[in-house]
């Protein structure tokens, strides 16, 4: 069964840290490109960072350059979304995704076809 399960969601105050896990089933994750979206309340789903399956291109959506990294270990087909100085912004449901790699990467939705079901990020005091 093709599935990708996301944990480590949770409550975090303002400035604190966060890492995300994607943990791939049916599928090889060097294989495809993968990426992290999230949808904050009353939003749409939006991406924020993409790898490519060869883990040479990452790209960043603004919102988070700087402060978030995607990561992939292929031992476990699992990619990590690591979030550093968090802000109440940054509250929402996180989703990863992976798609056909197309040698590089892309944070539109169009590009995934297998999605997780989502974990819960909420910064607050």
């Amino acid at each position: 069964q093709l599935q990708l399960v996301e944990s480590g969601g949770g409550l975090v105050q303002p400035g604190g840290s966060l890492r995300l896990s994607c943990v791939a089933s049916g599928i090889t994750l060097d294989d495809n490109a993968i990426a992290w979206f999230r949808r904050a309340p009353g939003t749409e789903r939006k991406g924020i960072a993409c790898l490519s399956s060869n883990v040479g291109t990452t790209y960043y959506a603004g919102t988070v350059r700087g402060r978030f990294t995607i990561s992939r270990e292929d031992a476990t087909d699992t990619v990590y979304l690591q979030m550093n100085r968090l802000t109440p912004e940054d509250t929402a449901e996180y989703f990863c995704a992976t798609g056909e790699s197309r040698g590089g990467c892309s944070i539109s939705i169009y590009e995934y076809a297998l999605w997780g079901q989502g974990t819960l990020v909420t910064v607050a005091a």
